[in-house]
């Protein structure tokens, strides 16, 4: 079997195939929870917080800033600046929340509704006596019915 064929083989397996498709569906989904912590949730914390909030101008520069550089995370890493973002990675932990959430919900949703699709299985028929039941029962009714 050359090379190719077993790749072939290989990329068009039913899981290779799902988990890519789960790749390209994850990726999309990270896009639609990065703009929902960002633009949804974000502003709402900030308004209750009394004021502007934005986490990504959370840093620490971790030397000295060149003169007319603005404080900003682009700005100090363009000048070379090593910055340490603390508040990138909150905005990225939150948004990993709120992801697993998501997907908690979802999965437990999907549950629910397999288990509600699922037909009642029919009870298992009670196993069949022994021979020796069977024996002993047939003797009774043979007795019955010559009394």
């Amino acid at each position: 079997m050359s090379m190719l064929s077993e790749f072939k083989t290989f990329a068009l397996r039913g899981n290779v195939m799902d988990l890519a498709v789960g790749v390209i569906i994850g990726a999309a989904f990270g896009k639609i929870v990065d703009s929902m912590v960002g633009d949804l949730i974000m502003p709402v914390i900030a308004a209750l917080l009394g004021g502007k909030l934005d986490f990504s101008s959370l840093l620490v520069p971790l030397a000295q800033v060149p003169a007319g550089t603005a404080m900003t995370l682009d700005a100090l890493k363009k000048a070379g600046v090593p910055v340490f973002a603390y508040g990138s990675f909150i905005t990225i932990l939150v948004n990993f929340i709120i992801l697993a959430f998501i997907i908690f919900m979802l999965v437990k949703a999907i549950n629910r509704w397999q288990v509600a699709d699922t037909p009642a299985a029919e009870p298992a028929p009670p196993p069949a006596p022994p021979a020796s039941e069977v024996l002993l029962a047939e003797i009774r009714d043979l007795l019955k019915t010559r009394g």
